[in-house]
C-alpha cells in the first residue's frame, strides 16, 4: 500500500510509475492519441472533412462520467470495508489475548484434582495466542491465494497443532486432520515428520548467536549465519523489515515458502508498450513467470482457493475455551467476551471471503469498457471542427482521465494482493503481533503494589500529597500547607469538587 506520494521518495522513475496507473493505461492512451493526430492530419490539410456532428458528445460523455464514477465508488468502498475488517480482526485478536493472558488464572487445579504450575499455565496461554497470532497470518494467506500452512510465518505458530485424529493410533492419510491434509503433498509425506528433539545447548548457543548478531556493535549482522540455521531468507533490501527474525526456528520436513512472495516485476511492467511483443515470446518464457501474467504481461490476480487453516484456528480457539469452562477456570462474563470474539474472527473472515470473491460482474466490466473505448474513438471526428490541432492532446487528456479512473477502480475492487496500491497486509500482521506480544509481557501485577506508591497522585491539582500520604493517619493531616483539611471521605469529596472547579477554569482559560 502506498502511505505517502511516491513522487517526492527516493527511488527511480519507473517505481514511481508503477505505484499510479499510468504503466496500465498507457498503450491505450497513445492508441487514442494516434487516432485524434490521424484524424486531424487528414482533416486540416483538406484531405478530406472527417468531422461529424458533436451532437451526442455531451449527452454520451455524462452518462459514462456518471457509470465511471459508480464503478470507483464501488471499488474503493470495498477497499474500505477490507480495511475495516482488518481493524476488527486486530480488534478482537486483542481483545482475545487479553482475556486468555489476564482473566485465566495461573495457579489452578482441575477437576481430577491434578495442580497445574505457573509455568505450565503461562506456556499454555502463551501458546493460544500465538494461535490467535497465526490466525491473522492465515486469513493474510488465504487472501492473497496462498493455500497450505508452510510459510515461514506461519508454520512455526501453529506446527504445534496435532497432525492425525488418532495421537497414540496409526498415522496415515486417512487419519490426517483438515489442515494438515490440505497442506500435504506426495515428495514430503507427512508421516515422515519428526518433532525438533530437545537440546538446552543448541537452544543456548542460538539465542546467544542470535542476540550477538542483533547487538553486534558495528551494526552489521551475519546474515548468512541466519539463513544457514534456520534456512529462511533474509530481507533483500538494506533496513527491510524481516518478520521471520521475530518468530521460532522450528525445523520442517517441507521446505517452507517466503511470508511474502509478490510476482517478478517484468520489463513489459515498466515499458508497457513492449506488451505487443509478449503474444510471440510466450512460448519462451519460463513456467511459473507465465503462471503469474496473461499472453500481453498483465499480472493475473490470483483466485482464492478454498482454505480451512483460518477456520482450524478459530475451531481450536473455541476448544479452549471450552476446556476452560469445564474446570471452572472462567468466569461466565469474560467467557461470554472470548465466545464473542471468536466468533467476531469468524464473521470477519467470511466478510473478506465475500469481498475478494464477488467482483463486479464481468458482462458489466465489458460492456463498460467497450462503450467508453467507442467514446473515446469517435471522439476526434466530433471535436476536430472546433479545435483542430488541438483535438490531439484533448483527445489524450480525455483518454488519460476517463480510462484511468477505469483501471484505477479496477485496480482497488480486490484490494488483498501484491500490488503498489492494495493494503499491506504484511504490516497489519506484524502490527498484531507486536500488540500481542505486548500484552503477554505484562505481568499482571496486584494492583495495590502501584497504587498506594509515593508516584501517585490521584487528587492533583487540588491536593498535591500522594497516595502513601493519604493513607496514612496522624500528623500529616496537620501539615502546614493542609491544616484546613479534614480526614476521610468528607475531604475526598470535597477535593474532587475542588478539582472539578479548577480544571475547568483552567482548561477554559487555555482555549
Amino acid at each position: 500500500m502506498v502511505a505517502e506520494n511516491p513522487l517526492f521518495r527516493g527511488g527511480h522513475l519507473f517505481w514511481k510509475l508503477k505505484a499510479t496507473v499510468v504503466n496500465d493505461i498507457f498503450p491505450e492512451v497513445a492508441f487514442f492519441t494516434l487516432v485524434a493526430t490521424a484524424v486531424s492530419i487528414v482533416t486540416e490539410r483538406k484531405i478530406h472533412n472527417l468531422a461529424v456532428n458533436n451532437g451526442l458528445l455531451t449527452v454520451l460523455g455524462t452518462v459514462l462520467g456518471l457509470v465511471i464514477s459508480f464503478r470507483t465508488s464501488s471499488a474503493y468502498e470495498r477497499y474500505q470495508e477490507g480495511r475495516k475488517m482488518w481493524t476488527n480482526i486486530s480488534i478482537a485478536s486483542r481483545n482475545i489475548a487479553q482475556i486468555i493472558w489476564i482473566q485465566v488464572p495461573s495457579d489452578r487445579t482441575d477437576k481430577e484434582k491434578r495442580p497445574m504450575t505457573t509455568v505450565q499455565s503461562v506456556v499454555e496461554k502463551k501458546s493460544m495466542i500465538n494461535l490467535v497470532q497465526g490466525f491473522s497470518v492465515a486469513v493474510k494467506h488465504f487472501l492473497r491465494g496462498e493455500n497450505g500452512v508452510y510459510y515461514e510465518d506461519l508454520y512455526p505458530l501453529i506446527c504445534l497443532l496435532p497432525r492425525y485424529a488418532n495421537v497414540a493410533g496409526p498415522k496415515t492419510e486417512a487419519d490426517m486432520l483438515p489442515v494438515w491434509a490440505a497442506s500435504e503433498d506426495k515428495e514430503h509425506p507427512l508421516h515422515t515428520a519428526q518433532p525438533p528433539p530437545p537440546s538446552r545447548s543448541n537452544t543456548l548457543g542460538y539465542n546467544t548467536a542470535v542476540s550477538s548478531m542483533i547487538g553486534d556493535s558495528d551494526g552489521k549482522s551475519d546474515k548468512s549465519w541466519f539463513k544457514s540455521v534456520t534456512g529462511r531468507r533474509t530481507a533483500s533490501r538494506a533496513g527491510s523489515v524481516d518478520p521471520e527474525k521475530a518468530l521460532a526456528s522450528i525445523q520442517s520436513h517441507v521446505p517452507l515458502k517466503p511470508a511474502s512472495n509478490p510476482p517478478e516485476a517484468s520489463i513489459t511492467d515498466y515499458f508497457p508498450f513492449l506488451r505487443i511483443f509478449s503474444i510471440f515470446t510466450r512460448c519462451c518464457r519460463r513456467k511459473e513467470k507465465r503462471h503469474n501474467r496473461d499472453a500481453f504481461g498483465r499480472k493475473i490476480k490470483p483466485s482464492f482457493a478454498e482454505s480451512n487453516v483460518p477456520l482450524e484456528i478459530t475451531i481450536y480457539l473455541n476448544t479452549y475455551l471450552a476446556y476452560l469452562l469445564r474446570n471452572g477456570w472462567l468466569q461466565p462474563a469474560p467467557a461470554t467476551g472470548l465466545m464473542n470474539n471468536i466468533a467476531s474472527l469468524q464473521d470477519t473472515l467470511s466478510n473478506l471471503d465475500r469481498i475478494g470473491n464477488t467482483p463486479l460482474p464481468f458482462a458489466y466490466q465489458a460492456h463498460l469498457r467497450m462503450s467508453l473505448w467507442l467514446y473515446l474513438l469517435v471522439l476526434p471526428f466530433q471535436v476536430v471542427a472546433g479545435l483542430h490541432y488541438l483535438t490531439i492532446p484533448g483527445t489524450a487528456f480525455a483518454s488519460f482521465l476517463l480510462l484511468g479512473f477505469l483501471e484505477i477502480g479496477q485496480e482497488i475492487e480486490n484490494p488483498f494482493n501484491y500490488d503498489e496500491n492494495d493494503l499491506d497486509l504484511d504490516t497489519f500482521c506484524l502490527a498484531i503481533q507486536r500488540e500481542l506480544h505486548e500484552i503477554t509481557a505484562h505481568t499482571t501485577p496486584d494492583p495495590t503494589t502501584y497504587i498506594f506508591t509515593a508516584w501517585n497522585q490521584p487528587l492533583a491539582p487540588a491536593d498535591k500529597r500522594n497516595a502513601e500520604e493519604l493513607t496514612q493517619t496522624g500528623d500529616v493531616y496537620t501539615h502546614a500547607d493542609h491544616s484546613d483539611v479534614e480526614p476521610g471521605m468528607a475531604h475526598i469529596r470535597r477535593t474532587l469538587l475542588k478539582n472539578w472547579r479548577d480544571v475547568d477554569r483552567i482548561t477554559r482559560q487555555q482555549q
